[in-house]
């Protein structure tokens, strides 16, 4: 399964990030659910595979509430050049 997400930051910049196997384990791990239900996606599903994913590859030292206040919105990319 591959994930792409389209970070979209307060500062009007945006960012494509691809979600790695570790980033799927995290999320199945916190919520609870399989991956495999993200047809029903929360915004906050969403927002912590983004995060998880920029905090992995050490893009951000923010913490997820912190990087939150960064984040003006998140939803999927068709971008095939994004971030690893």
């Amino acid at each position: 399964m591959k994930i792409t997400l389209q970070i979209q930051y307060t500062d009007g910049t945006t960012k494509d990030v691809a979600v790695s196997a570790a980033d799927m384990v995290a999320f199945e791990t916190k919520y609870d659910i399989s991956i495999a239900r993200l047809d029903e996606a929360r915004i906050s599903w969403l927002l912590f595979l983004a995060w998880h994913s920029e905090n992995r590859r050490k893009v951000t030292p923010l913490d997820y509430e912190a990087w939150l206040d960064t984040v003006e919105s998140v939803g999927g990319s068709e971008d095939p050049k994004v971030s690893k």
